[in-house]
């Protein structure tokens, strides 16, 4: 892969703005700041947070047992999901793939930024099919969205159809891991030493418990982390989070707890809900969520509003008809959903 014959030939050229904080990162002693224009009177936070947010990557670089420089943070993941396309997509002219049903705000994205999308349908049990994947490829397509564990099935995607699409395609392969902790397979960031072409995005939203601090992470090669640092806001990371963010990994524990026991919810919700005369199927998942075909999904969904419990109406997607998806709730949530689906007629 030449990554430079992959980037926006704008980008390769531009220069990246130089923040206050770039400038000057060296600390001797007591050091007076009169160069940000910042108001000089504190409050905690009337400084710039460090806009390569160091200590919280240094944290995460041991926690995911990854060198720093292979790491990019972000204002949630779509703001990286966002960079990864100003970078490698020249609007009006270059492509993606996504593999419907799937994470919609790819789609989004691509129009925003004015990119072609080619859909490459899921199978019926919601996996890669490679072959159509590379058989769509043309000189245009430069990112290629796997979502794994799948939004909205729930399923993780065939590790040998993902390593086929990584060996066979000279761009860039991103891989969506958001809901990975839920699921008993290794990260796909093992991977980066071994395909130049491989992202990897996970979050703090799902697993970590903290969709609100809004906090993305992008793994890749050092080469397209340096690229993407070139091109983000400058302080795209605010103190708050950062804060916040540290203190959630010093609590892992907490939440490896909470991951097991949404695990072991998740499969007595699924053999609960199959037990419903109306409920057809039950999809197995990889992650914190049920994918569940009903009689009617309409109707369903409405009453289950009626009754004060929102859940995602799936059925207009790739292969979803008639299908709710039910986020995992706590023990007491999803015993007290269970209690109205059966009430339901």
């Amino acid at each position: 892969m030449n990554l430079e014959n992959l980037v926006r030939k704008n980008i390769l050229q531009m220069k990246a703005y130089s923040s206050a904080r770039d400038e000057f990162t060296k600390s001797v002693g007591q050091m007076l700041f009169m160069d940000a224009n910042e108001n000089p009177f504190s409050s905690g936070y009337n400084r710039y947070p460090d806009p390569y947010a160091t200590q919280l990557r240094s944290k995460i670089a041991v926690q995911k047992q990854i060198p720093e420089e292979n790491i990019l943070l972000g204002n949630g993941s779509d703001e990286v999901l966002d960079l990864l396309f100003r970078l490698f997509c020249e609007p009006k002219k270059d492509e993606i793939i996504i593999t419907p049903p799937t994470y919609g705000m790819y789609k989004v994205l691509a129009n925003l930024n004015e990119v072609g999308i080619k859909k490459v349908n899921l199978n019926s049990n919601f996996d890669l099919v490679s072959s159509h994947i590379l058989e769509a490829l043309d000189e245009n397509t430069k990112l290629i969205f796997i979502c794994s564990p799948n939004n909205p099935s729930g399923n993780l995607m065939s590790v040998q159809s993902i390593k086929k699409i990584l060996a066979n395609f000279e761009g860039i392969v991103v891989i969506d891991e958001a809901y990975i902790d839920f699921s008993d397979r290794s990260s796909f960031i093992r991977e980066l030493n071994m395909y130049p072409n491989l992202v990897v995005i996970q979050t703090f939203s799902k697993a970590w418990a903290h969709a609100g601090i809004r906090l993305g992470m992008c793994f890749a090669s050092k080469e397209i982390i340096a690229l993407l640092n070139k091109i983000k806001p400058p302080y795209n990371l605010n103190q708050l989070t950062q804060e916040k963010a540290l203190q959630v990994l010093d609590e892992a524990e907490t939440y490896q707890n909470q991951i097991q026991m949404l695990i072991s919810e998740r499969e007595i919700l699924k053999s609960k809900l199959e037990k419903i005369a109306w409920v057809q199927k039950v999809y197995t998942s990889d992650a914190n969520f049920l994918l569940t075909q009903v009689d009617e999904a309409d109707k369903r969904y409405q009453q289950l509003i009626d009754f004060g419990v929102v859940v995602r109406n799936r059925t207009k997607e790739v292969n979803c008809s008639n299908c709710l998806r039910i986020s995992l709730g706590t023990p007491d949530e999803n015993a007290y959903l269970l209690t109205i689906l059966q009430q339901l007629s």
